[in-house]
């Protein structure tokens, strides 16, 4: 009966996907800038909301505009992107 539920558990966790973490990572300068979650807008398709992870610590969601070059803060500033920020890769990385 045990082997039975072992069993039975193997052949469970073969059809029941895990979720997937999609993270896209690169490498900028010495800094590991990985995309923990992106989302585009829909109305202006050059922003997008995302937030990325900076050697490992989490940055919250903020606003990148890929067509005016800055990104909108948590806190409501603005600041313009710097060469090889996190806001160059994710314009870089979306690009049509």
């Amino acid at each position: 009966m045990k082997y039975l539920i072992i069993l039975g558990l193997f052949l469970f966790s073969l059809f029941v996907n895990a979720p997937a973490f999609a993270l896209v990572c690169r490498h900028y300068q010495g800094h590991e800038i990985c995309i923990l979650n992106i989302k585009r807008s829909a109305k202006k398709y050059w922003e997008y909301r995302a937030s990325v992870s900076i050697d490992g610590v989490k940055t919250p969601m903020e606003v990148y505009n890929c067509r005016a070059k800055f990104k909108l803060n948590q806190d409501g500033t603005v600041s313009q992107f710097i060469p090889h920020s996190p806001g160059e890769m994710i314009c870089s990385y979306f690009k049509k």
